[in-house]
C-alpha cells in the first residue's frame, strides 16, 4: 500500500511509523504499528489509519507548510490536550513538528441521519470555554495577506474579487467592532470535521485552532456548510441557550460575510481546490449577503 505513495510522503510515513516507541500509548505495543489504509488526502495533509496492538490511530502528515498557512503544530498539540480532557476531541498521542507528523486516537464514526443542533451548540460552547493559547487568528490581517499575495502574483482570479475589496474593508472594520472577547476557536468546524462516536458529538482536525471571535467560529460552521438562515438562527439559539439579540444576529451576519470572503481568497490563491464555476457561485452568494447588510 505504502509503495503507491509519492516517494517523499512514503519516506516520511516510514520515519513516522518508526517513532512508535515515543507514542504515548498504554499499554505499550509489543510490535511496530501496521498501516491499515489511507484516509484520503486533504487540501493540506495526508492521513492514514494505523493499528498498534489494540490501538487504532490516525497518523497525519503535513502536506503544505504549516507556517505558510499561519499554523502552529505546538499550539495545536496543546489545544488537543485540553479538548480531549474536555471530552470533545480524540486523544493526541504523538507530535513531531520537524517531521510533520501528528498521531491521535481514531474515533469510530456512528452514522446518523441528522445532527442535533443542540449537540452542535453545546460543542461550540465547550470549545469556546477551553483554556486560552498565545496563537490568534485575525481575519482582517489574513484577508490583507491573501489580497497582497494575489496582487503580487498577478493572479487572474483577483480581477473578479477586486471589486469587493472596498466593501469588505469597511465590513472588516465593522466586524472588529463586533468581535467581542477573544475565545479559543476551532475555526474549521465544518461537517467533515464533526462526527458522532460513542453517542457524543466530537470535533476533529484542530489545526486551525486559535484565539478569536466566537462569531467567526459560528460563521465558519454556517457559511462553510452553506446553511440556510432559519437553521443558522436555530443554531445560534442553541449556542446561546436563549433567543439571540438583534446585535448578535447582526454580528453573525457580518462574520458570515467575512468567512465567505476569506474562503474565496483562499480558493483563488489555490485554484485547483475548487472549480471556477463553484467559486463564481460562492462569490454571488457573498455579494447577495453583503447587499443585505
Amino acid at each position: 500500500m505504502a509503495k503507491t505513495l509519492p516517494r517523499p510522503i512514503r519516506l516520511r510515513l516510514e520515519q513516522s511509523l518508526g517513532q512508535w516507541r515515543q507514542w504515548e500509548l498504554q499499554p505499550e505495543p509489543g510490535a511496530p504499528p501496521v498501516l491499515l489504509e489511507p484516509l484520503g488526502q486533504g487540501l493540506s495533509n495526508h492521513s492514514f489509519l494505523v493499528a498498534a496492538d489494540q490501538h487504532k490511530l490516525v497518523l497525519r502528515l503535513d502536506g503544505a507548510s504549516p507556517l505558510a498557512n499561519g499554523l502552529s503544530r505546538q499550539a495545536e498539540w496543546r489545544v488537543l490536550q485540553h479538548a480531549h480532557a474536555a471530552g470533545i476531541a480524540p486523544r493526541p498521542r504523538y507530535c513531531n513538528p520537524e517531521l510533520g507528523v501528528l498521531v491521535c486516537d481514531h474515533l469510530p464514526s456512528q452514522s446518523r441521519e441528522t445532527e442535533s443542533l443542540a449537540d452542535l451548540g453545546g460543542l461550540l460552547r465547550t470549545i469556546h470555554g477551553l483554556p486560552a493559547i498565545h496563537l490568534r487568528l485575525d481575519p482582517g490581517e489574513r484577508c490583507k495577506r491573501y489580497e497582497h499575495a494575489l496582487r503580487a502574483a498577478d493572479n487572474p482570479g483577483w480581477a473578479r474579487l477586486a471589486p469587493l475589496e472596498p466593501a469588505m474593508g469597511r465590513l472588516l472594520a465593522r466586524a472588529e467592532a463586533l468581535a467581542g472577547p477573544a475565545v479559543l476557536c476551532h475555526n474549521d468546524l465544518l461537517r467533515a470535521n464533526r462526527l458522532y462516536s460513542d453517542g457524543r458529538l466530537w470535533a476533529v482536525d484542530w489545526e486551525y485552532a486559535a484565539m478569536g471571535s466566537a462569531w467567526f467560529d459560528l460563521a465558519a460552521v454556517i457559511a462553510g456548510d452553506e446553511w440556510h438562515p432559519p437553521a443558522a438562527t436555530t443554531l445560534l439559539e442553541h449556542y446561546l441557550l436563549r433567543p439571540p439579540l438583534a446585535s448578535e444576529i447582526e454580528a453573525l451576519a457580518v462574520y458570515d460575510c467575512v468567512y465567505r470572503y476569506l474562503e474565496l481568497l483562499w480558493y483563488t490563491l489555490y485554484p485547483n481546490t475548487l472549480s471556477v464555476h463553484h467559486r463564481e457561485q460562492k462569490q454571488a452568494t457573498l455579494a447577495s449577503r453583503l447587499s443585505a447588510l
